[in-house]
């Protein structure tokens, strides 16, 4: 969080501080957060309780009990969740839970708040500091909320994250989110994608470096509407790292491909089985002609490794998908040594 008014380097701290104060005054009118130490016991003991109690229900792949525990809009279409329930059990089954310290988020209101913004804990003049966070949330009905986040390990496939999001119907706790993350992605955890980041910037192989740099972001955070000072500290890093010639932010990059010029529009690691690969989005007018989406794909994938040879070390494969204005995609993907 940066602040845009202060004259001089040397007030920079003050001015950091006086924005931060401003930011709480305005987001106190509407919304809330109370962290576990400055909570009402019964009400951080209740949360908890209902965490573990869901918690409980999803290493049995009890998924018809987590839809009973639901609000009413979540259980109403609970399929992605009953599918992350099954998805996730082998890992989870015979794991434990660690609850981390919980907040408590109060959107006031009478209607739904557009952007809400949740400032929790202690912020120094330097923004976040190591116990506080900070929750950006789209269209939050009115309503009490809990996040309770929990350190599970123990389980067949080492440690994961569960982080349970509660709402707050007359006095239970009910189930309005979940998210599931394993602590490693491709076998790897947080510092082993951060140090390698690090170790293709000193090799000046920038694209390597940025994107290994999501991939630490991605693990970093249990929740992606949660920024920490650890979230907040591995972005600066990793801005330090974005190639000019990669989409990003929404900024689309040309890449000649096959004869033609094609609107990069993302380009992200992501996990295929057990290997680590790399998606590349990007712009067609139409993908109803798959031979001619496939093509197309092959050509862009080849062009990529073309202009940027490095991406052969650090992936296993990539995957291409070609997206019309209407969002249909088709994708293709090639293993690094099948793209000549």
């Amino acid at each position: 969080m940066k602040a845009r008014f202060c004259p001089g380097r040397k007030l920079l701290p003050v001015c950091l501080a006086a924005a931060m104060l401003l930011l709480a005054v305005a987001s106190s009118l509407a919304e809330n957060c109370t962290t576990s130490n400055d909570m009402d016991p019964s009400t951080r003991s209740a949360m908890t309780a209902a965490s573990e109690h869901y918690f409980s229900l999803l290493a049995r792949g009890d998924a018809n009990g987590l839809r009973q525990a639901s609000i009413p809009s979540l259980a109403a279409d609970f399929s992605a969740i009953e599918s992350m329930v099954k998805d996730n059990l082998p890992g989870l089954t015979g794991g434990k839970a660690t609850p981390r310290p919980a907040f408590l988020l109060d959107a006031n209101g009478s209607s739904p708040i557009a952007r809400a913004e949740f400032f929790c804990g202690v912020f120094g003049s330097n923004g976040q500091t190591k116990d506080s966070a900070i929750f950006t949330l789209s269209n939050l009905p009115p309503g009490k909320y809990g996040v309770v986040i929990l350190d599970a390990s123990g389980g067949a496939k080492g440690a994961y994250t569960v982080s349970l999001i509660l709402q707050q119907i007359g006095s239970d706790w009910k189930l309005g989110g979940l998210y599931i993350k394993s602590a490693q992605t491709a076998g790897h955890d947080l510092d082993w994608f951060v140090d390698h980041a690090r170790e293709y910037q000193s090799k000046r192989q920038m694209h390597n470096a940025w994107l290994y740099f999501l991939e630490a972001r991605s693990l970093v955070s249990p929740l992606p509407f949660m920024s920490t000072a650890a979230t907040d500290k591995l972005y600066d890093e990793s801005q330090k790292a974005l190639p000019a010639d990669f989409p990003a932010d929404g900024k689309t990059v040309e890449l000649a491909a096959g004869g033609a010029n094609y609107k990069l529009t993302d380009v992200f690691p992501d996990i295929v089985g057990n290997d680590l690969d790399l998606v590349v989005k990007y712009q067609v007018a139409s993908v109803a002609d798959t031979n001619q989406a496939y093509a197309s794909n092959v050509a862009v994938m080849k062009a990529m490794i073309t202009k940027y040879p490095e991406l052969r070390s650090a992936f296993a494969g990539i995957v291409a998908r070609a997206v019309d204005p209407n969002g249909r995609d088709y994708g293709t993907l090639l293993a690094m040594k099948d793209i000549k």
